[in-house]
C-alpha cells in the first residue's frame, strides 16, 4: 500500500445536486491504472475518495458515469459500500464513499498468518453473497462485472462490503484492448473472457473464484500472465485448482459457480441457503467441541479427587 503525507486540497464536489468546494485533508492510499483513491477527512468524516485518470474519459463516457452515480446513490445495503457523492466535470472526475479501515479482502488474506477461522470465512462469503444478491434484486438488475477480492472492503467489525460497482463501463483499458497487459482477468468469467454477451451470471463465477481464495488464501492464477489466463479459462475451459482437503461442502458451491453454462450457474439467493446450511454445520462442531472439552476438564476434575 502506498502512503504520502497529509495535505490539504480542494475539491469542486457535487453531493446530492449541490455544488460547493470543501477543504479536505487527504493521504494517498492505492494508485492503479483507472484512477487514484485517498483517504480523506470531510467535516471530520472518514471517507475514501477515488479520482479517476480524466485523459482515458470522453464525454460520453462523462454522461454514462452521471448515469450510474444516479443510481448508485439510491443503493442502501449493510453489505455494500455507502455512496455519498461524486465530482463530474471535465476538470475532475470521481466518487467519494465511506472508508472501510481493514482495507481489501484481498490484501487481508494475504496479511493473515495460518488459515483464517471457519466461522469468518463463512460470514465473509455470507457477507458477499448479501451484498451481490441485494445488487441482482434491484431494479433495474446491477451486474458488478468486475467482482474481485480487491473490490471487496472490510469494516473494523470484519464485515465485508461490496465495492466498486456499477462504474465497469467507465473502464476503458481493459485486458482486451489494452497493451500494457492491465486488467484482472483471473476473476472473470470465460464468457467475458470471449468478449461474449454476459449479465448477472457472470459476477456468479467471479464470486466462485473469491470464494476459492478464502479457503485456499492463494492468488487465482498467479503463474499465469494475462493472456494465458484468457486462453485457459476462456478457450480451454480450465478452473483453478481446489486443494483436496477441502471441505466437499465449499467445493460443491465452488464448482456450480463455475459452470461452463451460464444459465446452470446458482443465483446469489440459492447460494446464501447453502452458505447458511454450512454456517449452522460449523457453529454445531463448535458446540460439540465445547462440550466435549467440557466432558474432559469434568473427567480430570473426578479423577483427581
Amino acid at each position: 500500500m502506498i502512503y504520502a503525507a497529509w495535505k490539504l486540497v480542494l475539491l469542486s464536489y457535487s453531493f446530492l445536486n449541490r455544488n460547493h468546494s470543501f477543504p479536505l485533508c487527504s493521504c494517498l492510499i492505492h494508485a492503479g491504472s483507472c484512477g487514484t483513491v485517498y483517504h480523506a477527512l470531510w467535516y471530520g468524516s472518514d471517507v475514501a475518495v477515488k479520482v479517476f485518470s480524466r485523459q482515458e474519459y470522453s464525454e460520453e463516457m462523462i454522461r454514462t458515469f452521471r448515469q450510474e452515480v444516479s443510481l448508485m446513490k439510491k443503493l442502501r445495503h449493510p453489505n455494500i459500500i455507502l455512496f455519498m457523492g461524486a465530482v463530474a466535470s471535465q476538470e475532475r472526475l470521481c466518487i467519494v464513499t465511506e472508508f472501510l479501515p481493514r482495507g481489501s479482502l484481498f490484501r487481508l488474506l494475504r496479511k493473515t498468518t495460518g488459515k483464517l477461522d471457519p466461522r469468518r470465512r463463512v460470514h465473509m462469503a455470507i457477507d458477499i453473497a448479501r451484498g451481490m444478491n441485494y445488487l441482482h434484486s434491484s431494479s433495474p438488475t446491477v451486474v458488478h462485472r468486475d467482482l474481485k477480492s480487491s473490490n471487496l472492503l472490510v469494516d473494523k467489525n470484519w464485515t465485508v462490503k461490496v465495492a466498486d460497482f456499477g462504474l465497469s463501463r467507465l473502464k476503458i483499458e481493459t485486458f482486451l484492448t489494452t497493451k500494457t497487459g492491465k486488467g484482472t482477468p483471473q476473476w472473470m468469467a470465460p464468457e467475458v473472457l470471449r468478449n461474449e454477451p454476459s449479465n448477472e451470471k457472470s459476477d456468479v463465477y467471479s464470486y466462485g473464484v473469491v470464494l476459492w481464495e478464502l479457503v485456499t488464501q492463494k492468488i487465482p492464477w498467479d503463474t499465469l500472465n494475462t493472456m494465458q489466463v484468457i486462453g485457459a479459462v476462456g478457450f480451454m475451459d480450465h478452473r483453478l485448482e481446489i486443494p483436496s482437503d477441502i471441505d466437499p461442502q465449499w467445493v460443491s458451491m465452488i464448482e456450480s459457480c463455475w459452470d461452463s453454462d451460464p444459465q446452470r450457474r446458482p443465483s446469489f439467493q440459492e447460494l446464501l441457503e447453502r452458505l447458511r446450511e454450512l454456517q449452522k454445520k460449523h457453529a454445531l462442531q463448535v458446540q460439540m467441541q465445547r462440550s466435549a472439552a467440557g466432558k474432559g476438564a469434568e473427567k480430570m476434575s473426578v479423577d483427581d479427587g
